[in-house]
């Protein structure tokens, strides 16, 4: 039971991290994490995002939709390959992300960032063997935390 316990925990923590952050900016996790990515990396693709943030290319295209019509994001053509569309972020955008204190990485990912090596191995062995016991479905392996 107390490895239930401490899931509880975690769990708590995330979902009070992704309120605060919420009533902070008005804006959800996922799109957050999008835009902060997108400061940081002007003219990504689609598909960049999706990798940087771990995600599903269909989800990434979601949030690219979502954040074009809050008007916080444009996308235009690249002039190399017409075919290729880069995001950027608008002022609108920029102003969303003035509210946090510096680039968003959520409160889990940040927390296993700080972790050794050796010991994200070993959680993992040990998370895959749980995952099996539950015959978990990946299908939501790279799906936003938020989005669950």
């Amino acid at each position: 039971m107390q490895a239930l316990r401490r899931f509880r925990q975690i769990f708590a923590a995330v979902r009070t991290h992704f309120h605060q952050v919420e009533q902070l900016t008005g804006t959800g996790p996922a799109q957050l994490r999008a835009l902060s990515i997108l400061r940081e990396r002007p003219d990504t693709r689609v598909n960049e995002l999706a990798t940087a943030m771990d995600i599903h290319q269909s989800t990434a295209s979601n949030l690219v939709k979502a954040l074009l019509a809050r008007k916080l994001i444009r996308s235009s053509r690249s002039e190399a390959d017409a075919r290729v569309l880069q995001l950027r972020l608008l002022p609108a955008g920029e102003r969303v992300l003035q509210r946090l204190p510096g680039a968003y990485i959520g409160v889990l990912p940040r927390a296993l960032q700080t972790l050794p090596e050796t010991v994200l191995r070993r959680l993992n062995a040990d998370l895959d063997i749980l995952l099996e016991a539950m015959d978990a479905d990946d299908s939501t392996a790279q799906s936003p935390l938020a989005s669950l």
